[in-house]
Formats: C-alpha cells, sequence, structure tokens
C-alpha cells in the first residue's frame, strides 16, 4: 500500500509526514510526499525537527507529481491548512482522498524556542493520526469504512 500526503510547497508538512509515517510504517506500506508547487528543496527546521526526533531524513526531497506517476498512490491525504486561506493541491486518480489540516509551523515567527515549539507540536499531531492510521486494518477495510476511518483520523 502506497500513501500520498500532499501540500503546496512539499518542503516541511508533507515532508514531516513522509518521513514519521515511514518511521512507523511496518515493511510494504510506504509513504510519499509531493507538492502542487514544490518549492524543490526542503526547510532545513523540517530536517532538523526530524533527526532531532530520531528519524531518518534520508532520501527526503521536495519533489512534484512526478513523484508518484509510475506508482500511484492507494490514499492521498492533503496536509494544507484551509484556516490559512491555503488552496490544497488536488489529485484526479481513483485513490481514497482525505484532508487532515496541519497550521504550518514554518509560518510561525519568534525566538528559537517558539519556532521549535511549533515545529515539534506539528510531528507530534502527524505521529498520532500516523499511528492511528496504522492501527487499522488497512486490508480489511472497504473503500467506504476507509475513508471514513481517515476523516475520523483527522480530528486528532
Amino acid at each position: 500500500m502506497r500513501i500520498l500526503f500532499m501540500c503546496t510547497a512539499n518542503s516541511c508538512r508533507s515532508i514531516l509526514s513522509e518521513a514519521m509515517f515511514n518511521h512507523l510504517a511496518p515493511q510494504g506500506i510506504r509513504a510519499i510526499s509531493a507538492g502542487s508547487f514544490p518549492k524543490g528543496s526542503v526547510l532545513p527546521r523540517s530536517l532538523r525537527t526530524l533527526q532531532e526526533a530520531g528519524i531518518s531524513i534520508s532520501g527526503l526531497s521536495s519533489k512534484g507529481n512526478e513523484a508518484f506517476a509510475d506508482n500511484p498512490p492507494d490514499i492521498v491525504i492533503t496536509v494544507c491548512d484551509k484556516a490559512a486561506g491555503e488552496a490544497c493541491p488536488v489529485y484526479f486518480g481513483p485513490a481514497i482522498k482525505a484532508h487532515w489540516e496541519l497550521e504550518d509551523p514554518s509560518e510561525v515567527s519568534g525566538d528559537e524556542a517558539t519556532v521549535s515549539a511549533a515545529f515539534n507540536a506539528t510531528l507530534a499531531q502527524i505521529k498520532r493520526r500516523c499511528s492511528a492510521l496504522l492501527a487499522l486494518p488497512l486490508t480489511q477495510l472497504d473503500r467506504d469504512t476507509l475513508k471514513h476511518e481517515l476523516d475520523r483520523i483527522s480530528t486528532l
């Protein structure tokens, strides 16, 4: 099973989601991330947050739709913050779609402790959601039930 985490720039929230999911996931379930308008580089603060949490940053990069062109995802999860008026990318394929709204920690300003707290809080929220997703009997759920569960997880 393949999970695609999408946001606009693919430099922060979707990258954190990809890395955390793959850190937690058993063999056979993988995540990738992409952006509708990829920045072309991952935010250094995103990478530092992952490293400080003991999560591998190997292979992480900011990329667009080419990341999954030859191997379409089973599930697409957008992570844009609608409250900020941000337009989330749309994926036109047969995958099950869900939205896990995440505030963008890269938009937080302040001293190092404030910015670090914002990134750590976002990563903790991603971990809760990914753990809940991975706890589901994914191969036993029909599409409608899985969609319902993905929507429920978005509130964690």
